[in-house]
């Protein structure tokens, strides 16, 4: 099998027992792209453009937080993947601002900014003002 070209600012595999890396989910954070692989005979693939990512949160859970792991969820304007959960990696604070480096150089790059993100749907274009009735 060939190896990949690809250079990988960033890659872990998701944590299960006692924070031990022993699965099948592996993470991949490249310049341009967040890469979700699954599987160890039939491979699945999610691709997320970082400069599509609208939010990320993170999530220190119990179990987690005893072996210095946690959860990013990442909020995406992706059609297929509106969300993703990279599930139990370890220096998860490292990992979420590298995410913020690389987003903000790809939005750069394509002059992308938090209000082009905002989808039209959510405005109200009739151009009426809203009026509530006068209860305050």
């Amino acid at each position: 099998m060939k190896k990949d070209n690809i250079s990988y600012v960033w890659t872990d595999k998701k944590r299960t027992i006692f924070g031990l890396p022993i699965s099948f989910t592996r993470y991949y954070l490249t310049e341009t792209k967040f890469i979700t692989r699954v599987g160890f005979l039939n491979i699945t693939e999610d691709e997320i453009d970082l400069y599509k990512i609208t939010d990320k949160k993170v999530r220190f859970p119990f179990f987690q937080r005893l072996f210095n792991c946690g959860t990013i969820i990442i909020y995406s304007r992706d059609t297929d993947t509106p969300s993703k959960e990279v599930h139990c990696i370890k220096r998860v604070r490292e990992v979420s601002e590298l995410i913020d480096k690389h987003l903000t150089i790809m939005r750069d790059r394509y002059g992308i900014r938090g209000r082009d993100m905002i989808s039209a749907g959510n405005c109200d274009c009739s151009g009426e003002e809203y009026d509530d009735g006068g209860i305050y």
